[in-house]
C-alpha cells in the first residue's frame, strides 16, 4: 500500500521504449563535444599544421629560435629532421627541426653551395650598378 502512493498508474502505464528520452539525454554531450571541436581541437590542429609547413621551410641563413629560447643563424639542413645553428661566432648546434619555435627572418633561396662555381657573381652583370667616372676631377672647394 505505501509502494502505491509513489507510483502512479498514469506512469505505470507508458508504453514508451525510451527512444526520445536516449535521444534527449545524449543532445547534451554531442553539443559539449561540437564546443570543444570548433574552441580547442581544431585551432590546435591548424596551428600544428603551420608549425610543421614552417619547419619544412627551413633552409641556410634563416634566423630561428629554437624551443629553449635560443636565436641562431641557420648554418646548414641536413636532412628533413636535422639542422645545424649557428648561434654566435664559431658556436654551431646541431638540432631537430621540430623543435625550432620559430622562424625570425626568412633568406632567398640559395642557387648553390659553397665553394661551387656558380656561387660567384658573373661580372659582366653590371646593370644593378651605376656607371663610375674613370676620370674623376676634383671638386673645386668654395
Amino acid at each position: 500500500m505505501l509502494a502505491s502512493l509513489f507510483v502512479t498508474p498514469a506512469y505505470a502505464q507508458t508504453g514508451q521504449g525510451g527512444a526520445g528520452d536516449f535521444l534527449i539525454g545524449i543532445l547534451p554531450f554531442v553539443a559539449v563535444f561540437a564546443i570543444i571541436w570548433f574552441l580547442i581541437l581544431r585551432p590546435q590542429q591548424k596551428k600544428l599544421k603551420e608549425h610543421r609547413a614552417m619547419v619544412a621551410a627551413v633552409r641556410r641563413g634563416d634566423v630561428v629560435v629554437t624551443g629553449g629560447g635560443l636565436i641562431g643563424k641557420v648554418h646548414r639542413v641536413i636532412d628533413d629532421h636535422e639542422c645545424i645553428v649557428e648561434l654566435c661566432e664559431g658556436v654551431r648546434v646541431r638540432l631537430l627541426k621540430a623543435t625550432l619555435s620559430d622562424v625570425r627572418s626568412k633568406t632567398e633561396p640559395v642557387a648553390a653551395e659553397i665553394g661551387d662555381p656558380g656561387d660567384k657573381p658573373d661580372k659582366s652583370d653590371k646593370s644593378d650598378r651605376p656607371d663610375k667616372p674613370k676620370d674623376k676631377q676634383p671638386r673645386p672647394h668654395p
